[in-house]
């Protein structure tokens, strides 16, 4: 029985003998209740299929564009059959063709998946539609409107979507009238569904690594396509997660970065590492626990702390004010002349130094050139031998620590070598802290 007012059933006995499907119908009388529209449908097996864990999910449908274009010769049917009754009908006043369909096919996921449908869900299912009378549908809007249709390198056909909607906008209800039937005639073949897929939104894993060797890049280090080490910190921790998440790829990120040659200690850096298309998303504190557990057992060149999954939007707080923070460095350094301790005590007491570092020679190939001034906190110094002594450093974050060290040709002013009226250089380097407090410390 159509739930149809009275006014509606004439253009409803119309719309029936032109060919239309009852549910198209119903959504070009104003029908805005879900009951009627109603019918089973098998994408639910796709989506079982598919190994993607969820609690809820999307719907995105993609139809044949002619679609619109067969809807819009409807609509202006309807609209002059309701002008006769001295009643209007815009755009506005029909259901959307994507709307009666989700109301179709929702309850249906519902029931059949056991989980609810929601806008917001990091779950997707899509499902694209075509129809083979699409180009002899849509090819008479090209030739009146050709600056609609322009071709594009990843796109099969002229006829999108967007671009037929383009066209409907433009063309006047007349001269629709005269290039295609209204009612439109009745399809010779049905849509077919040519693609049903299934994607999950990224999730984040964050944590602190500390790095102990003095031969391992923090990603990896490929130069002129040549792989130079084996392997590298985002690998090692990334290839677990890959696992274990059963995601198709990641991006990584940190709080800085340190060289091939210098570790990092205390309680670590920050990082966080984005896992795109993951199957499984739902762990457990304790399974988390364990996946650090495994990757602290699997390379004594790295260990992770405080592992745990955070939203896209905490991210952030590990680049907020990023140059604001401050990081703590141990550095073994070398001098050509011989030093007695009261040679290098005067470094203790300076605070503040304000520095200006042209962009080093080692990093040009990656960092534009410019002039950053970074501050030097404070040093402490402890004398080793004639040629030797360890400096500790309290800096801006970005400081450059080696070429404050070693100068780099007068690159970084003022410097070590200028502050002693010495040549020295670096031996060993050491990030003790990096002051930035995120992700959250856990309980071990």
């Amino acid at each position: 029985m159509f739930p149809l007012t009275v006014e509606n059933k004439h253009v409803a006995q119309l719309l029936l003998s032109t060919g239309t499907c009852p549910r198209c119908i119903f959504r070009f009388c104003g029908v805005d209740f879900h009951a009627p529209y109603k019918l089973p449908y098998e994408v639910c097996q796709k989506v079982e299929a598919s190994g993607f864990e969820f609690t809820n999910l999307v719907l995105s449908i993609s139809f044949p564009p002619q679609l619109s274009v067969r809807e819009h010769a409807a609509w202006l049917l309807v609209k002059q059959e309701m002008g006769k009754q001295s009643l209007s009908l815009g755009r506005n006043d029909t259901v959307q063709l994507k709307e009666a369909y989700k109301w179709i096919t929702h309850p249906l996921f519902s029931e059949e998946l056991g989980v609810p449908i929601d806008g917001k869900s990091l779950f997707e299912v899509s499902v694209v539609f075509a129809h083979p009378e699409t180009v002899e549908d849509c090819h008479f809007l090209r030739a009146i409107c050709p600056d609609c249709f322009k071709p594009a390198k990843n796109k099969q056909s002229v006829f999108t979507r967007m671009a037929v909607m383009k066209a409907l906008n433009k063309i006047k209800e007349e001269d629709f009238r005269k290039q295609f039937p209204c009612p439109p005639n009745s399809p010779k073949a049905v849509c077919s569904v040519v693609e049903i897929e299934c994607a999950h939104g990224a999730v984040f894993v964050a944590g602190r690594y500390n790095k102990y060797s003095r031969n391992l890049p923090q990603t990896p280090w490929i130069i002129d396509g040549e792989r130079k080490l084996d392997s590298s910190v985002e690998e090692l921790i990334s290839d677990h997660l890959l696992t274990v998440f059963k995601a198709d790829s990641f991006n990584f990120s940190s709080s800085g970065r340190e060289d091939v040659d210098v570790r990092t200690l205390g309680n670590g850096r920050p990082f966080a590492i984005e896992l795109v298309n993951p199957h499984r998303v739902h762990f457990t504190s304790q399974e988390i626990k364990e996946l650090q557990q495994k990757i602290n057992n699997s390379s004594n060149k790295i260990q992770v702390r405080d592992l745990q999954l955070v939203t896209r939007e905490a991210i952030g707080h590990m680049k907020e004010g990023e140059e604001e923070k401050t990081k703590t460095y141990s550095a073994l350094i070398w001098t050509n002349k011989a030093i007695q301790r009261k040679d290098i005590e005067f470094l203790d007491d300076i605070k503040d130094l304000k520095i200006d570092q042209k962009t080093p020679l080692r990093v040009l190939h990656r960092r534009p050139l410019a002039v950053r001034t970074r501050i030097i906190h404070s040093m402490e110094t402890h004398y080793v031998d004639e040629h030797h002594f360890r400096l500790s450093l309290k800096t801006q974050a970005g400081t450059y620590i080696k070429e404050f060290v070693h100068g780099d040709f007068g690159r970084t002013k003022p410097n070590i070598c200028s502050l002693m009226d010495v040549t020295a250089d670096i031996l060993e380097l050491d990030v003790e802290s990096v002051d930035v407090d995120w992700p959250p410390a856990l309980d071990d």
